[in-house]
């Protein structure tokens, strides 16, 4: 035996002990398939699992709306999978105890961010649902069916060689049995909030699951569903449409759901042979473990610092000369600290990547608040945020946050909004249709135009969302002044606010 002393053995072995229990944190892996980017610190073997589940999630969804079965969709979705719940606090520091995730719509990106589970993947398949139905279908629909659909496929069960649609969702049933009703006028007309208007009826989203399983379990429902969509679609109040297309009072309905419920709910087995999505996998540098999912906290641009910046700085310094580590000082610094210098850290970073499009933007970005607080300034830095912007699409042709600076950078300029400023905005709506910006954005360009008719028609989806009725709204104000001929012009001055999504959670989502 070695010379080593009884106290220094012990402490070795105290050694080997911690780092036992203690595995140094997980390096994040990024999958890509056709329509998906999915980061996760998990292993790479349920990665693989996790992005197949969710490329047949998609063909589900194409092939029960009728729709292209290989068709994708013009940006791939990102989501950020996390291994514990508290992660979430570091995208969304308000996030609430239990929340399995967050869906966020706001310009600087489109994602999600979902807490691994072995057993229920519920709640990512239900905000995929919404963001496959803003991505694909432009039509009113009333708040319960979007609600609804978004519940009745979350409840699929999608394994190798077996996929179940319209199953039987346990949670919503239990919050059906034990709560207390919403009146089924409520539930139609889309009122899900109590009289103070500050959180979901807890019946809510069953009933919105419940009533749309019910439409879609019988060949008779399901086409008097269509026509009672199409008649709510076109201005039909939702209440009277009801007994119109299926003799049905809303007491009647009630009725009729609880003796659906008590009886055998049906489901389908889908029987298609989907294909296996080929998937590419890469390991992320280092600095990812650090800034990853604070990069996406940057994102949110909530204005007030609260000392994120100087914990971005001091976990940045951690990784010098690391690219990603750069964009994300770089990112921070124009947001909420010093924009000069985040101006020369991701200058620096384009020494070494010329075509960054995400630093080429921040710097637009930068260039743009600079014009505005620096009048005297304002041509040089306007054209210096145009070179920046056409780098920038040259190295990425169908990046949709590109499109919505050059639309936004316009806004106010002799001639706004010109043709080529509707087609930025077109190409924003195209490619994200998801962003309610977007759709305001192009909805008053149209207006100016007078092609309110059209304006209309981008606005109506927004109008019912059940998550921001400030938002839904101030829709219905814009919807108003297109229905009476006016334009656009003073649309800009509503207070437009991008949400911060869709909150998944155990049982309720906000």
């Amino acid at each position: 035996m070695s010379g080593l002393k009884p106290a220094r053995i012990a402490m070795a072995a105290l050694a080997l002990m911690l780092l036992a229990v203690s595995p140094a944190r997980a390096d994040w892996l990024r999958a890509e398939s056709e329509r998906f980017v999915i980061y996760s610190d998990g292993d790479e073997r349920n990665l693989r699992a996790y992005v197949q589940k969710l490329e047949t999630f998609d063909r589900v969804l194409r092939l029960f709306m009728g729709l292209p079965m290989e068709q994708a969709p013009p940006r791939k979705f990102p989501i950020y999978l996390i291994g514990q719940q508290r992660d979430l606090a570091r995208v969304l520091p308000s996030a609430i105890q239990n929340q399995a995730g967050v869906y966020i719509t706001v310009e600087q990106d489109i994602f999600a961010v979902a807490t691994r589970s072995r057993n229920d993947d519920s709640t990512l398949l239900h905000e995929y649902a919404h963001h496959f139905m803003f991505q694909n279908f432009n039509f009113p629909y009333p708040a319960w069916f979007v609600e609804g659909f978004a519940e009745y496929y979350a409840a699929s069960t999608i394994e190798p060689g077996r996929v179940e649609v319209g199953l039987y969702n346990e949670n919503r049933v239990a919050w059906l049995q034990n709560g207390q009703w919403m009146r089924m006028e409520d539930v139609l007309a889309g009122r899900a909030r109590n009289a103070r208007g500050d959180r979901f009826n807890e019946t809510y989203y069953p009933l919105a699951w419940l009533l749309t399983h019910w439409f879609m379990g019988d060949v008779e429902r399901r086409a008097a569903m269509q026509r009672y969509l199409a008649d709510v679609g076109s201005g039909g109040d939702p209440v009277e449409a009801l007994e119109r297309h299926t003799g049905l009072t809303p007491i009647a309905l009630r009725d009729a759901l609880r003796a659906y419920m008590r009886g055998r709910i049906p489901y389908s087995r889908v029987s298609h042979p989907f294909p296996t999505a080929p998937v590419a996998i890469e390991r992320l540098p280092r600095s990812a473990n650090d800034l990853l999912l604070i990069n996406q906290q940057l994102k949110l641009e909530r204005g007030s610092d609260d000392g994120l910046i100087e914990q971005v700085r001091q976990l940045a310094a951690r990784h010098p000369g690391d690219p990603f580590a750069q964009l994300v000082l770089g990112r921070g610094e124009i947001l909420l600290g010093d924009p000069q210098q985040g101006e020369t850290v991701l200058n620096a970073l384009l020494d070494q990547q010329p075509d960054n499009v995400e630093a080429l933007q921040l710097l637009a970005l930068s260039r743009m608040k600079g014009a505005s607080e620096h009048p005297e300034g304002y041509d040089v830095a306007m054209g210096q945020m145009r070179g920046f912007l056409q780098r920038a699409y040259e190295a990425d042709d169908a990046n949709y946050y590109t499109f919505l600076l050059i639309a936004q950078n316009r806004i106010g300029e002799p001639g706004y909004p010109n043709e080529n400023d509707l087609a930025a905005w077109e190409l924003t709506y195209i490619i994200a249709p998801q962003l309610g910006q977007a759709r305001f954005g192009l909805a008053q360009a149209l207006m100016a135009h007078d092609r309110n008719a059209e304006a209309i028609a981008l606005l109506e989806p927004l109008a019912n969302d059940p998550h921001n009725p400030h938002n839904a709204a101030m829709v219905r104000t814009l919807i108003a002044r297109a229905e009476a001929g006016l334009n656009g012009d003073d649309a800009d001055a509503l207070p437009w606010d991008e949400a911060d999504g869709e909150m998944m959670d155990d049982g309720e989502f906000d």
